[in-house]
């Protein structure tokens, strides 16, 4: 028994030995960085390979306050895979020039049953026009989702114009509603995004909004307009929550050939991943991070809190330059409600109003606009990859007129 002792316990100590740093090696290993590709000469040699998890970042500074705190576990970049020999190209798709989806959504939208302008027009076209034609007038607008304030802002200059023009050939009933129209509509608000790289640091888009409304969706879609205008692009899956909904972006984000930073962890903390996603943007030089953040119900106050939080979890790192709130705009008034509540919490920059088909009114862009002070900077009229075009005043009151 003292002849085998000298050799068990060399043995049994090598295995504690082994035995603890065995978790210090799988860290090291899964804390290794490694970017998709070098954009400028004076960035670190980058490694290879598919998607990889991003090193954990020092903790928030003495002081932080516990709620915003960032867990960094778990977080990867889906890469654009680089072509294999032997495999196809995965073809990088790009978007129809903006006058092209204009002109697709118009046409889409002259199709649609819209009750604004046909019922408007039919109207005002009568052969007497009393007050129960303007009580049907008012009600067709109330209908259409405009709100109280715009309706009688709109009739007050009908019944002053159609009064003065003495006339209505329904030519000349057509242009003056148009007129009037676009004035609420407002062309003169400024509808550009602010996706400009600062000298320094990328540009920072956050999107939100509430389940259902085609958040993730939008953001793959813009992102593919971005990268047909240079734009070098990152997106960050911050909704965490939804099934699946982190790996639908990054098939968006390989489909338009721009990296995607995820959690591997179901539930992760999603400012976590807004953080991550926005110091690889920082490291990366990109252009432009987007953010898709988790549906939330606007009356649940602790899931709009936690919106604040991740919108204050990214500023430790860049300023945020677009919040973009993505509304239904089937939901009419509700979406109106909606939008109120988030602009308090994340200060909105623009609007998103998807599903502007034929069961949307129409009515609510100028309800929204009116009631904020944001302009509605994007419109989609359905799932395709081109349904989504820049807001133009003109083009959308012509759409509803025709």
């Amino acid at each position: 028994m003292n002849d085998i002792l000298p050799i068990i316990l060399p043995i049994l100590v090598a295995l504690v030995v082994l035995g603890a740093l065995i978790p210090v090696l799988m860290k090291t290993r899964k804390n290794i960085t490694n970017y998709p590709s070098q954009r400028d000469a004076n960035d670190p040699v980058q490694g290879t390979g598919g998607g990889t998890l991003l090193e954990d970042r020092p903790a928030p500074p003495r002081g932080a306050t516990a709620p915003d705190a960032v867990d960094l576990e778990g977080l990867e970049t889906v890469e654009v895979p680089d072509n294999v020999a032997g495999l196809e190209t995965v073809p990088v798709e790009t978007p129809l020039p903006v006058a092209g989806r204009l002109t697709r959504l118009r046409e889409r939208l002259v199709k649609s049953n819209n009750i604004l302008g046909k019922g408007l027009l039919a109207l005002l076209s009568a052969d007497k026009i009393d007050e129960n034609v303007w009580d049907e007038v008012e009600e067709t607008l109330l209908l259409a989702d405009l709100g109280t304030e715009p309706t009688m802002q709109l009739v007050d200059a009908l019944r002053e114009r159609v009064k003065v023009l003495g006339t209505r050939s329904p030519e000349q009933v057509k242009a003056l509603l148009r007129e009037e129209l676009i004035k609420l509509v407002d062309p003169t608000m400024d509808r550009s995004l602010n996706v400009e790289r600062h000298a320094d640091k990328p540009a920072v888009m956050m999107v939100v909004g509430v389940n259902g409304v085609g958040k993730t969706t939008t953001v793959g879609k813009l992102a593919r307009v971005l990268v047909a205008e240079d734009k070098d692009v990152l997106l960050g899956a911050a909704d965490t929550f939804r099934a699946a909904a982190a790996e639908q972006l990054a098939t968006w984000g390989q489909r338009v050939g721009v990296p995607t930073v995820k959690s591997d962890i179901d539930g992760a903390d999603p400012a976590s991943v807004a953080y991550e996603a926005v110091k690889a943007g920082i490291d990366q030089e990109v252009d432009v991070v987007m953010i898709d953040t988790a549906g939330r119900l606007q009356n649940k106050v602790g899931l709009m809190d936690e919106l604040g939080k991740v919108k204050r979890v990214i500023e430790k790192l860049a300023e945020v330059d677009e919040v973009l709130l993505v509304l239904d705009a089937t939901t009419g008034q509700n979406g109106l409600n909606q939008a109120r509540v988030f602009a308090e919490v994340v200060n909105i920059t623009g609007i998103v109003l998807t599903k502007l088909d034929g069961t949307a009114k129409g009515g609510i862009v100028v309800a929204i606009q009116k009631s904020l002070g944001v302009p509605v900077k994007l419109i989609g009229l359905g799932e395709g990859a081109d349904d989504l075009a820049p807001f133009d005043a003109e083009s959308f009151v012509d759409a509803l007129l025709n």
